[in-house]
């Protein structure tokens, strides 16, 4: 098997794990644009850099800053997301995960380690 063709199977492999956890009922369930801007908030978490509303607002450039702002509410209702107020600056809200987003990334996680190990 080629390498591409490889990869390409393992990524396939991957998909098909993913649409398999995300029907089970424990999984969040979550739209698009929800799930693009918790991808998002999980690389800036990685990086080590606080995350502020303001911040996460300007970070997906095809999606406005309103709807941004609407699915931010709806991850922190979803109990994805909370915040964390600046003890200097209590208008400043930085965006946390929660335990519920680390189970999140952790099965999607499992799913990509499955899909390699085959």
């Amino acid at each position: 098997m080629s390498k591409s063709s490889k990869a390409s199977s393992t990524y396939l492999r991957f998909l098909n794990l993913v649409q398999a956890v995300r029907a089970l009922p424990s999984f969040p369930s979550m739209d698009p644009v929800e799930e693009k801007l918790l991808n998002l908030f999980a690389v800036a978490w990685h990086s080590g850099k606080p995350l502020t509303v303001v911040e996460a607002m300007g970070m997906a450039q095809d999606v406005s800053p309103a709807t941004v702002h609407r699915r931010i509410s709806t991850l922190r209702e979803k109990g994805l997301i909370t915040f964390d107020i600046d003890i200097k600056d209590n208008r400043v809200k930085y965006i946390v995960g929660t335990a519920a987003t680390q189970a999140y990334f952790t099965d999607l996680g499992k799913c990509l380690d499955q899909a390699q190990s085959k």
